[in-house]
């Protein structure tokens, strides 16, 4: 199947408070985000008509720009009715909503104070990550070549356009050698997270997963960690070394485009996805078809 390029689309796209044709969404070659990775972005679904979890990642969105030094020229108010109006006015019920916010081309160096912030919404219809064959038998994950830098060394609390080029490469070479994704370690050799989804593991009925020191803590992430409770499982934020792999019976991966996966490869490992793995997938998708933000007709 061919892919469709994302700049030759029918659908509007809401950039700097109004909606232009999306082929006429377009910023000049010499913007500073593109030369220096200055932008923030979010990842978000619509399930049946509803957002899930819209304030929260809006949240997010305006704390990245703020750890990254600009100012989003909006309110959070009203970039949550932005995502929702943008949905309306490309008649999807279900999909992908992209938030994303960049520095301008008013000035091109290192140096970005008189660059203008710029901010679009786009959306578009957002099939299963995984197929269903991949996902019953669990995805397979190599190790990815580079690893998520220190806190100390990286503004790892935002959601940075710029931290996402490792991940970008360490995709690429996961996908050429038949592999789904790729896991990667942090600075000092223990496991973070996938190129795009945090990592979960399961030994007797307890769920463990890497402490989010120097990645992202996920909307999906903290979900699941409450779903968990609720179900009476214990959830362990700990240091998990690539050595423990083998004491573990169950892994998955979560994220807004993965939602809830199961794992069947790590490497050398495998994994054989079972029942606390299953349950969970379904009590998210219980979840995020009934805890979200109502979506206005459309107009």
């Amino acid at each position: 199947m061919a892919l469709v390029p994302f700049d030759d689309r029918d659908g509007w796209i809401w950039f700097d408070g109004a909606f232009v044709p999306w082929r006429a969404a377009n910023l000049h070659v010499l913007t500073h985000a593109m030369h220096y990775g200055s932008a923030v972005f979010e990842g978000e679904r619509m399930y049946d008509g509803r957002i899930f979890a819209l304030e929260a990642h809006t949240r997010r969105l305006f704390r990245s720009a703020e750890i990254l030094d600009f100012e989003i020229p909006y309110t959070e108010a009203e970039m949550n009715r932005a995502c929702i109006e943008t949905c309306a006015k490309n008649r999807l019920t279900e999909c992908y909503v992209r938030p994303i916010a960049w520095r301008g081309a008013e000035q091109l160096s290192v140096s970005a104070l008189s660059t203008r912030t710029h901010v679009a919404i786009a959306v578009w219809e957002w099939p299963k990550y995984f197929d269903a064959e991949r996902f019953q038998r669990g995805v397979r994950l190599c190790w990815a070549k580079y690893r998520r830098p220190p806190a100390n060394a990286a503004p790892t609390e935002a959601k940075a356009s710029g931290l996402y080029m490792i991940c970008t490469v360490s995709k690429n070479a996961a996908e050429r050698d038949g592999y789904d994704d790729a896991l990667m370690l942090d600075s000092d050799g223990a496991i973070a997270e996938t190129t795009g989804a945090n990592i979960f593991f399961i030994r007797d009925g307890a769920l463990h997963t890497p402490t989010p020191h120097c990645f992202l803590d996920g909307i999906t992430r903290q979900t699941v960690v409450a779903l968990a409770r609720q179900r009476g499982l214990d959830v362990i934020e700990t240091r998990i070394e690539p050595h423990d792999l083998p004491t573990f019976t169950e892994c998955f991966i979560v994220g807004t485009a993965a939602e809830v996966t199961p794992v069947g490869e790590i490497g050398a490992h495998s994994f054989r996805p079972g029942a606390i793995t299953f349950d969970l997938v379904e009590r998210y998708r219980r979840h995020v078809r009934a805890h979200a933000i109502q979506a206005l007709e459309p107009a």
